[in-house]
C-alpha cells in the first residue's frame, strides 16, 4: 500500500491526535515511522529519499512521515510544507542522529523555540561508540527540557518506548530572553509565539498571512541558536579514543577522484555483470526459453487448439504475434519480472550502502558541464528505476534551472528499469562491442543535451552541500523488502498495461488497421530509420510505454545492426504516459509539450544518423564498426564543449 494514500482514507475523531516525524535527511524518519505505524515507507542510507509526506496510524491517532529539512524557515518548498505540519501537530517527534549532534539539534531548537510539543528520539545510538562519541542522554534530556529516547529505528530498538513516551511530549526549555519577548510579541500582534518567532526570522508566507512587514532578525537569531547548540554539545558528548574504522578509510577513497573512479568503474562493471550477464542471460534463458516458450506456451496453444481455430480472430488476439496468453504473459513473467528484479536488487544495495552520495561528490564537476551538480546523480540513477518517480526527486535540486535540465535528461536519456529489462535482454544477444557503443552514444546525447541546455539557460548551477551518510553493510532485510515492493509494484502496473497494448495490436492487426498504420510510417521506419516496416508496431505502443515499444523488438526478424538501431531510438523515445502526467504537473502543460515534442524528434533523429553511421563504418570496417563509430560522436562532445565553453566566456 502507497503510505501517502493512508492520510486520504483515514477516519479521523475528534480525539484523534497528529504526530508529525522530522529531522533532518537521513536520520532514520522513515525507519521510525515504520516501526511505529507498521507501514513500509522507503529507507535508503542517503539523504533526500523521503520527497512527500507519508501517513500511518498508532492507535487512533495519526503519524505522519515528512521529507527532511534542515530548519522551517520556508527557505525550500520542503520546509514550507513541514513548517505547516509541525505548527498544527498535537506530538512532534524530532528523530536525532547521535552522531551528529552539532548539525541536528539546530532543528531541535528551532522546534523548542516555537513552543511546539516535543519529544526526541536520540537514533543510530548503537553507532556513537563506533564513531568516538558518548552522548549522555540523561543530561541532554535535562538540558532541552523533553524527553529524549535513545532508538535503533532499522532495528525496532526503541520503537516500543518512543511509543509509549508519546503522552509526555512537551515544550521544552526556551532561552528566557528570546521567549520574554515572543510572549511580548505575540500579546501585541494576537497570534501565536511561534508565529511571532517566523516573523521575525523573516518568513515570507507567515508575514503575507499577519500582513505584516517580514523580520530582520533571522541572522541574529540563528547564530545564537548556533551558539546555544555548541554548548549543549560540549556538555552531552565526549570524544572516546576510536580507533581508525575501515568504512571511513573505503570512504575516502570512493570520494577522490584517482581512486573514486576506478571504484565507480569496478561498481558498474560488477552491475553488468549481475543484471546483463546473470539475470538477463543465465535466469532469463531458464524462465523465458524453457519454461514459458519451452512448456507454457506449447501448453496453452494446444489446450486452444482443441476448442477453436488458432487462426480465428479470436485465436490470433489470444495466441498470435501480440497474443494476450502467449506474448502479454511470457514478456510479464519470463522476461520483465527477473530483471527487474535483478536491477531492483543491485539499485536497492546501492542505495542502502551509503553509496550513491559519494557518487554526488565524484561526479560534481563532471555534471558541473551539464548544468547539474551532483545531488543531480540521485534522479538519474533512482531514473533507472522509475523515471516517473525520479522526477518527482528532481524537487531535491536546489535550483529551477537545474530541475528543468534534470527532467528533460531523464524525458531523453535514461531507460526505466521495465525498458532496461528489454534493452539488456536485447543488447546481451548483440554482444560487448554493440553494448560499448550504445551505452556511449547515449551518455553522448545526454551529455550534448545539457551543455546546450545549461548554455542556452540563464543562471548557474548551485554549488554541492550534501551530508555524507555513513558507509553501512546494508540490512538483509530492508533489502529484500525494498526489492520485492518495488517489483511487485511494477507487476501490479505493467501487467494491466501489457494485457492492454497486447490487445490493442492484435485488434489493428486482425482488422488490417496495423498494416495501414506500418505503410503511413515507412518514411520514418523504412526510409529514415533503415528498419523493417513491422517495427512501426513498436514505436506505436513506444507512445504508451517505452518498455513495451522495446519489448516489441524481440519477435521481429531483424539484424544486428537494425535491432541496435532500434534500441537506441526506443531508449531515447518520448518517456511513458505516466511520467508525462507527472512532468506536466512539475513543470506545466506547456513546457511539458515542449519536452514531450523535442524528446520525440530527437529519438528519430540520433536513431537515422545512427544508422546510416553505422552503415557507413560496417562498409569501412566490418566488424569493427562498433568501435570505429564511437568516433564521431567523440567528436561532437569535444566540439560542443568548446562552443559550449567559449559561450561561457562570451556571455
Amino acid at each position: 500500500m502507497n503510505c501517502r494514500d493512508f492520510g486520504n482514507k483515514a477516519v479521523v475523531g475528534e480525539d484523534t491526535r497528529y504526530i508529525v516525524v522530522v529531522g533532518n535527511p537521513n536520520v532514520g524518519k522513515t525507519a521510525l515511522f515504520n516501526g511505529l505505524s507498521g507501514i513500509y515507507g522507503d529507507v535508503s542510507n542517503f539523504p533526500g529519499t523521503t520527497v512527500d509526506v507519508c501517513y500511518g496510524r498508532i492507535g487512533k491517532n495519526i503519524i505522519i512521515d515528512t521529507p527532511g529539512v534542515y530548519g522551517i524557515s520556508s527557505f525550500t518548498g520542503a520546509e514550507e510544507l513541514v513548517r505547516d505540519l509541525v505548527l498544527t501537530a498535537d506530538v512532534v517527534i524530532d528523530v536525532v542522529d547521535a552522531g551528529h549532534l552539532e548539525r541536528d539539534l539546530f532543528l531541535t531548537l528551532h522546534l523548542i523555540d516555537l513552543g511546539l510539543p516535543v519529544l526526541i528520539a536520540l537514533n543510530m545510538s548503537d553507532e556513537t561508540a563506533r564513531y568516538g562519541l558518548d552522548v549522555n542522554r540523561e543530561a541532554l534530556e535535562g538540558i532541552l527540557g523533553v524527553p529524549v529516547i535513545p532508538t535503533v529505528a532499522v532495528e525496532r530498538t526503541g520503537v516500543g518506548a518512543l511509543a509509549k513516551a508519546l503522552p509526555g511530549a512537551r515544550s521544552g526549555c526556551r532561552d528566557p530572553v528570546l521567549q520574554g519577548r515572543l510572549s511580548e510579541m505575540a500579546g501585541e500582534l494576537g497570534t501565536s509565539e511561534a508565529m511571532a518567532l517566523l516573523l521575525l526570522e523573516g518568513d515570507a508566507s507567515i508575514s503575507a498571512m499577519l500582513d505584516l512587514p517580514p523580520g530582520n532578525d533571522r541572522i541574529y537569531l540563528y547564530n545564537k541558536r548556533r551558539e546555544r547548540v555548541n554548548q549543549i554539545v560540549d556538555l552531552v558528548s565526549s570524544d572516546l579514543q576510536s580507533p581508525g574504522n575501515f568504512p571511513d578509510l573505503l570512504g575516502s577513497i570512493m570520494i577522490r577522484p584517482l581512486t573514486g573512479f576506478p571504484v565507480l568503474f569496478l561498481v558498474m562493471t560488477l552491475m553488468y555483470l549481475v543484471v546483463g550477464v546473470f539475470f538477463a542471460q543465465v535466469v532469463v534463458d531458464f524462465t523465458e526459453g524453457t519454461v514459458m516458450e519451452g512448456y507454457y506456451e506449447p501448453f496453452v496453444r494446444n489446450n486452444l487448439a482443441a476448442f477453436m481455430d488458432l487462426d480465428s480472430p479470436l485465436g490470433v488476439i489470444l495466441t498470435g504475434q501480440f497474443g494476450l496468453l502467449t506474448m502479454a504473459v511470457t514478456y510479464v513473467l519470463g522476461l520483465l519480472v527477473p530483471l527487474v528484479i535483478g536491477f531492483f536488487l543491485v539499485l536497492s544495495l546501492l542505495e542502502d550502502s551509503g553509496y550513491l552520495p559519494r557518487v554526488a561528490i565524484l561526479m560534481d564537476r563532471l555534471l558541473g558541464l551539464i548544468g547539474l551538480n551532483g545531488l543531480a546523480v540521485i534522479p538519474l540513477v533512482l531514473g533507472f528505476g522509475c523515471v516517473t518517480a525520479a522526477t518527482i526527486t528532481t524537487r531535491l535540486l536546489p535550483t529551477d534551472r537545474e530541475r528543468r535540465i534534470a527532467i528533460f535528461l531523464l524525458a531523453l536519456a535514461v531507460p526505466c528499469s521495465a525498458q532496461l529489462a528489454f534493452v539488456t535482454a536485447i543488447m546481451s544477444r548483440l554482444g560487448f562491442t554493440y553494448f560499448v557503443l550504445y551505452v556511449f552514444i547515449i551518455l553522448v546525447v545526454m551529455v550534448t543535451a545539457g551543455v546546450v541546455m545549461a548554455a542556452a539557460l540563464p543562471g548557474f548551477s548551485a554549488p554541492l552541500l550534501l551530508d555524507l551518510p555513513h558507509l553501512r553493510v546494508p540490512r538483509a532485510d530492508n533489502v529484500l523488502i525494498k526489492t520485492w515492493l518495488r517489483s511487485w509494484q511494477f507487476i501490479k502496473e505493467a501487467f494491466p498495461l501489457f494485457v492492454g497494448g497486447s490487445l490493442f495490436l492484435s485488434i489493428l492487426r486482425v482488422t488490417g488497421t496495423l498494416e495501414l498504420i506500418q505503410n503511413s510510417m515507412d518514411p520514418i521506419t523504412v526510409g529514415w530509420l533503415n528498419l523493417p516496416r513491422e517495427s512501426a508496431s513498436a514505436f506505436i505502443m513506444g507512445l504508451i510505454r517505452r518498455d513495451f515499444g522495446t519489448a516489441g523488438i524481440l519477435g521481429l526478424p531483424m539484424s544486428t545492426e537494425d535491432q541496435f538501431v532500434a534500441m537506441v531510438s526506443l531508449t531515447l523515445f518520448v518517456p511513458c504516459i505516466a511520467s508525462v502526467m507527472i512532468i506536466f504537473k512539475e513543470r506545466g502543460w506547456k513546457e511539458g509539450m515542449v519536452i514531450w515534442f523535442s524528446v520525440l524528434a530527437l529519438a528519430f533523429m540520433i536513431g537515422g544518423l545512427a544508422a546510416r553511421m553505422l552503415g557507413f563504418f560496417t562498409a569501412v570496417g566490418g566488424e569493427a564498426a562498433p568501435l570505429l563509430m564511437m568516433v564521431v560522436p567523440a567528436m561532437l562532445v569535444c566540439v560542443v564543449l568548446a562552443v559550449a565553453s567559449i559561450v561561457k566566456r562570451v556571455c
